[in-house]
Parts: C-alpha cells; structure tokens; sequence
C-alpha cells in the first residue's frame, strides 16, 4: 500500500482497537511501499499486514446511513 493508503488503515485500525504499526518497508524510503508490523523498531518487527487487513474485514462494519431515504414503496 501507498503512504495515502496506510494512514487510511492506521485510522480504522485505531478505531477498530487493533493492534500494529503501520510504517515504510524501508525506513530510509518513506515514499514507497507501506505494511502493518508488530512492533515499530524495523530490526524485530514481522510483516503482519495479511492478518490485520484480514481482521479489518472482518471487524468492519459500516454505519447505515440515517434519516430519510427517497424513493417508492411498492408493496
């Protein structure tokens, strides 16, 4: 994922209360690809984005939308 995505999926991962840090595959090239690790010091840290993406669908669930809705019912 871009830098614009990951701070996307740091936000709802935040919201969501899951955990994971979401940083550069290289810290020296911030402008390139980005994944979710455990923990934030590049030397220890895993690769977890396949599990918290997955976990992000899983856990996401959108707000309807409130108030009036236009159209016709048809019984």
């Amino acid at each position: 994922m871009n830098a614009d995505e990951a701070r996307n999926v740091d936000a709802v991962m935040r919201q969501l209360g899951l955990p994971g840090v979401v940083a550069p595959e290289d810290p020296e090239k911030p402008t390139g690809p980005w994944r979710v690790y455990d923990r934030a010091d590049p030397a220890t840290r895993q690769d977890i984005t396949a599990k918290t993406l997955a976990a992000l669908a899983r856990r996401w669930d959108p707000i309807p939308p409130q108030g009036p809705t236009r159209g016709f019912v048809i019984p």
